[in-house]
């Protein structure tokens, strides 16, 4: 059930190598993470992706686990690191789901990866996943995009042109619509290449986004065993306000000493 909701959210991630030429070189959310880094030990990265964050920590040495439900994201990864010729662990496994035989001081999951938890079911089973593969006293830290009302309210429209990773130029149109019975929003996405003027393909893909509420994450961390260390606005560790882009959490696991 749980990883059919993944499955059918995926489309966005089809294209690995262009994912991964647009968002390798945002890095804003290492900092805070290399903060927590233990002493020893494993760090576990969920939903890792093309290792964009796996990747650099286990150039500073770090052991590191990068673990995906998407087979062609860590495909991509594992031949990036390969190229690097560093040793990092990689698992096809579903965050709600974990099953690493090594427990972790850290985990963290970037790049607003909590908005395709999209139930409270599926909510529910990710924190108890983490709970049970993190350390008493472990810390996870995550981010997902503070719900702004006034941007949700509207359906938003709007259109992209960049040079794709295949040499094609690229038109790219986006409609959001957001359903606050749900808290989902609903991206849809239609891409046209083009040779030199002429169409030559067109794409399209949709994805959908949970949000959640600052009180409401709070008592969701506090109901399955975590202690809130700090909560920001962004990664850059500014105050959380009603117009902040982001929520970031540093939680740790409770019985710890």
């Amino acid at each position: 059930m749980m990883n059919s909701i993944f499955r059918d959210n995926l489309e966005k991630y089809a294209d690995a190598i262009e994912y991964d030429r647009i968002h390798e070189d945002y890095l804003v959310d290492l900092p805070l993470i290399l903060e927590w880094v233990p002493e020893s030990g494993p760090i576990i990265e969920l939903a890792c992706g093309t290792g964009r964050l796996t990747i650099p920590l286990a150039e500073k040495g770090y052991e590191m686990f990068g673990v995906d439900i998407h087979k062609g994201m860590l495909e991509r990864a594992k031949t990036k690191a390969n190229g690097k010729n560093l040793t990092i662990q990689w698992f096809l496994q579903d965050c709600t789901e974990l099953s690493l035989k090594q427990s972790t001081k850290l985990m963290f999951m970037s790049g607003n990866s909590f908005q395709h938890f999209l139930t409270n079911e599926v909510q529910d089973a990710l924190f108890q996943s983490v709970h049970r593969q993190l350390e008493d006293g472990g810390i996870f830290i995550f981010d997902t995009r503070n719900p702004n009302l006034d941007e949700l309210s509207k359906v938003d429209v709007y259109e992209e042109h960049f040079k794709h990773s295949n040499g094609m130029q690229v038109s790219e149109y986006h409609k959001e619509t957001y359903n606050p019975l749900t808290q989902i929003l609903h991206c849809e996405t239609e891409r046209k290449f083009f040779k030199d003027t002429n169409l030559d393909s067109i794409e399209k893909d949709k994805i959908s986004l949970r949000y959640v509420f600052p009180l409401e994450m709070r008592r969701l961390l506090n109901e399955h065993g975590f202690k809130v260390l700090h909560e920001y606005g962004d990664w850059n560790k500014s105050s959380l306000t009603a117009n902040s882009p982001q929520m970031v959490y540093v939680c740790q696991k409770k019985g710890s000493s």
